[in-house]
């Protein structure tokens, strides 16, 4: 880390501490040569993944919009609250470890709907007939009947 006041590139950290939640390491430094001393952050880069909407419209991915639909299938179900956040936490991991910068709405989607069918098959029925957008009777059924044949 070059030095703040004299340019050398060389300095010692004198001490480490978390900062922000965990989400930053505040270093205090000194310089080699001139003896002064800085502090530096370290932060993790984060790098934006976009979602491609089914209109083909580009926005930032966000867990929260994952989680409010999560919660909102889960309503009135025995699902905790541990439980919704360990689903949204595994879905953002898979977006991240894509290693894509572009992810479509749908694979989000099916990432989700993988997650519910762990926890609650109601849920995951719930959450499927918005996402599928079914149109009729006998799509709600089809999706029953391959819940149903995957349980078996």
């Amino acid at each position: 880390m070059k030095c703040m006041y004299c340019g050398y590139e060389d300095s010692k950290v004198i001490d480490s501490r978390s900062a922000d939640e965990g989400r930053t390491i505040r270093r205090r430094r000194e310089c080699i040569k001139c003896g002064r001393r800085f502090t530096t952050y370290e932060t993790i880069e984060d790098t934006p993944v976009l979602v491609i909407k089914s209109s083909g419209l580009r926005q930032t991915f966000d867990a929260q919009k994952i989680k409010n639909g999560i919660i909102k299938s889960c309503e009135k179900r025995p699902v905790s609250m541990s439980a919704i956040d360990e689903m949204v936490s595994n879905v953002t991991k898979k977006v991240y470890n894509s290693m894509e910068q572009e992810i479509s709405s749908k694979s989000i989607g099916e990432m989700v709907m993988n997650e519910l069918r762990k926890y609650d098959e109601v849920a995951y029925v719930r959450y499927a007939s918005v996402y599928r957008s079914f149109k009729d009777i006998s799509s709600f059924m089809d999706e029953l009947q391959k819940l149903m044949a995957t349980k078996k």
